[in-house]
């Protein structure tokens, strides 16, 4: 009888945990590629035309993107110019501002950088598209930007990384 009630438990623990989470209201698809269609990308060099230049930000940013992709994805980088999706763009601001004052004094800076990313579908031209993606990145007021870029630049080049290429091939 104890047998059977804790089978009788066991049974609707599984069915209830499998049931919700397949429930449907949160589904997300990591990477929305045809490969049938689309076999070669061209990743182009992200130029820093921001008024502040970082001269480690673009070539740290296009290799991050570059080893995401081919990690990722099972597309094929060339660098001719007929590839299936051509990826290019540029960072066209790196400006820092205050975010937060405490007893009258700034007590935290915010960095906020734009990518503007050009996206080619040699495919489906419907689905090129040129968007600017904006993240910030908070640091401390007792800290300069030269400061604070050594800690700040791996998280930036890895979240900047995600947005761009979430833009690309997600469908959420």
């Amino acid at each position: 009888m104890k047998k059977n009630r804790i089978h009788k438990i066991a049974f609707c623990f599984l069915f209830f945990t499998f049931s919700f989470s397949s429930c449907g209201v949160y589904t997300f698809k990591d990477v929305s590629i045809d490969y049938t269609k689309i076999k070669t990308i061209k990743i182009g060099f992200f130029e820093n035309k921001a008024r502040y230049v970082d001269p480690q930000f673009s070539p740290q940013l296009t290799d991050k993107l570059r080893q995401k992709i081919n990690n990722q994805t099972k597309l094929t980088q060339v660098q001719t110019d007929d590839a299936n999706i051509d990826i290019g763009g540029y960072v066209s601001d790196f400006s820092v501002s205050t975010s937060g004052v405490s007893n009258q004094q700034a007590s935290t800076n915010r960095l906020s950088v734009t990518i503007h990313l050009i996206y080619k579908n040699r495919v489906d031209d419907k689905q090129s598209k040129e968007t600017d993606i904006t993240r910030n990145f908070d640091f401390s007021s007792s800290l300069t930007l030269t400061d604070a870029e050594p800690q700040l630049l791996p998280t930036i080049i890895s979240n900047m990384t995600d947005e761009i290429f979430n833009a690309i091939f997600s469908n959420w």
